[in-house]
Formats: C-alpha cells, sequence, structure tokens
C-alpha cells in the first residue's frame, strides 16, 4: 500500500492509501483512541536583512523532538494506567492530523488552511498518540475566522483561494522552496519575499497568533551561527557552511543543492 507522496511539478496531486488516511486507528491491531497533541514553535523571526527561513526549522528537526516526548508520554501514562498499545506519528504515517486534531477540539481549520486556537493561534506543531485506551472525548469547536481575509490577502503568491480554506500547493512558497525539486518557474521571481525555506506569511499575518506564547523548548533555538548570517553569507555558502547551520535541522529535507537553488534563484539578476 502506498505512503502519501507529494508528485514533483506544478500539477502535483496528493495520493495515498484512502483507507489509512480516514482510519488512522487501521496502525493498531486494536484501537480505542486517539490523542491529538500540540507543541508551541513561536519563536523570534529571522532578521529582515537576510533571506528568511520558516521558524519552525531554526532548530533541531521536529519530528525527532515531538517524538521523543510523545514517547515519554506514552511512558508516563503506562506508569499510571498500566499497560497499553499505542503507536506515535509525527507525520511519520498518512495521518488527517488537522482534520484529527480539528474533530478533537484543538481548534478550528482557518482560511489560511492551517489549524488555529484560539488561545495559542497556529504556531504550534501537531501529532498524534493511537491507542487503545477509552477516553473521554473532546468535541470540536466553531470556525472563528469570521470576516477576516488576512490571510488571503497577504500571499504574494496568491495561493490561498479568494474565499479561503482551500490552498494551491503549487502556488505555496512552502512548496516551490521545500517539496518542489525542479526548478523554481519564473513568473514567482517576483513574489518569494526573502524565502529560501518555508514561509510565514499566512501565520504572521492572521490575528489569532497575538495570542500565541514563546517556546521553552532548547532543541527549537536557533544557534548563534544561523542567527548571525547576513544576505552575503547566504549567497557564500559552502556545503560544509549548510552542514554546520543544519546539523540536525528540517532544513535538510531540501538538502544543500535544494537551498542553494532557492537562494540563486532570489538573488539572479543582484546588482
Amino acid at each position: 500500500m502506498p505512503d502519501t507522496q507529494m508528485p514533483d511539478g506544478p500539477d502535483a496531486v496528493l495520493t495515498t492509501h484512502v483507507s489509512r488516511l480516514t482510519n488512522p486507528y487501521s496502525q493498531l491491531t486494536t484501537h480505542n483512541s486517539q490523542l491529538t497533541k500540540t507543541s508551541s514553535d513561536t519563536a523570534k523571526p529571522a532578521e529582515e536583512e537576510s533571506f528568511k527561513i520558516s521558524r519552525y526549522a531554526y532548530g533541531e528537526d521536529y519530528h525527532k523532538v515531538v517524538r521523543r516526548k510523545l514517547k515519554a508520554l506514552v511512558s508516563d501514562l503506562k506508569k499510571g494506567i498500566g499497560d497499553f498499545n499505542a503507536r506515535v506519528f509525527v507525520d511519520s504515517a498518512p495521518v488527517l492530523e488537522r482534520d484529527w486534531a480539528k474533530r478533537s477540539g484543538q481548534g478550528w481549520i482557518g482560511k489560511n488552511t492551517l489549524l488555529i486556537n484560539p488561545k495559542k493561534g497556529s504556531y504550534f506543531f501537531l501529532a498524534e498518540i493511537i491507542l487503545d485506551v477509552e477516553l473521554e472525548y473532546d468535541h470540536p469547536m466553531r470556525d472563528h475566522c469570521g470576516t477576516c481575509t488576512r490571510c488571503i490577502d497577504a500571499c504574494p503568491t496568491e495561493a490561498i483561494s479568494p474565499e479561503g480554506y482551500v490552498m494551491d500547493g503549487s502556488k505555496c512558497i512552502s512548496y516551490l522552496t521545500i517539496e518542489l525539486k525542479s526548478q523554481i518557474p519564473a513568473s514567482f521571481k517576483e513574489h518569494m519575499e526573502g524565502w529560501i525555506y518555508g514561509c510565514d506569511i499566512c501565520q504572521e499575518v492572521c490575528p489569532w497568533n497575538r495570542f500565541s506564547t514563546p517556546h521553552s523548548e532548547p532543541a527549537f533555538e536557533m544557534s548563534s551561527q544561523l542567527h548571525e548570517m547576513k544576505r552575503a553569507d547566504w549567497l557564500e555558502m559552502t556545503e560544509e557552511v549548510f552542514d554546520e547551520l543544519f546539523p540536525k535541522s528540517a532544513v535538510k529535507r531540501a538538502g544543500y543543492a535544494g537551498l542553494k537553488r532557492n537562494i540563486q534563484f532570489l538573488s539572479s539578476g543582484d546588482q
């Protein structure tokens, strides 16, 4: 059975095994409940005069950090209630995490297609524990986006539909700088706004993120070397420097070649 995959190119579509997406409990022989956890990724933004990477990638790869926390949580739960079967997921299986988070009352799916919590905003990671323990279940909350269109208006590539709630992945800066393996189309040259890995624009303008709070996880902190990077440093970055900057980072998903491609794309034509 194929796992989720995103084919390359502007006509990319998401293909997956539907039963595993809609029934995450198929990951366990027996099941009763799913715990959906949020973990803050709020951090100080990069310096404006430099190129920009998404805040979630400043420190260690969140997949590894959050997975460690989930495994520790499962261990603590077993000490309290006894043994049970469980699996933890951090983007590691075809689980519709935003939909399950919405159903479990963690927030609503906003016009920028991200989960928004009224007390936390959207700067957090989603992760799941699927377990065979009966729990008291939470319930969905209503949509609070209202008439706001800030994310739609701010998106420089018009990736969000005019009505919101639908994202054209082939236009999203995050897709273009991370998942796209071919050259970025020239039509986006004037619309990248300095982003070389990911993009936070639709979150930065969201009024609900005024309620977000900085994380306290040392593993997510930006290194002093990364913090001091200027535009010229990025342009001159070697593979050795890349490895020093991102030893455990999610930026390795794009790799040195991918990040250099993005930098060169943004800087082409500079005097």
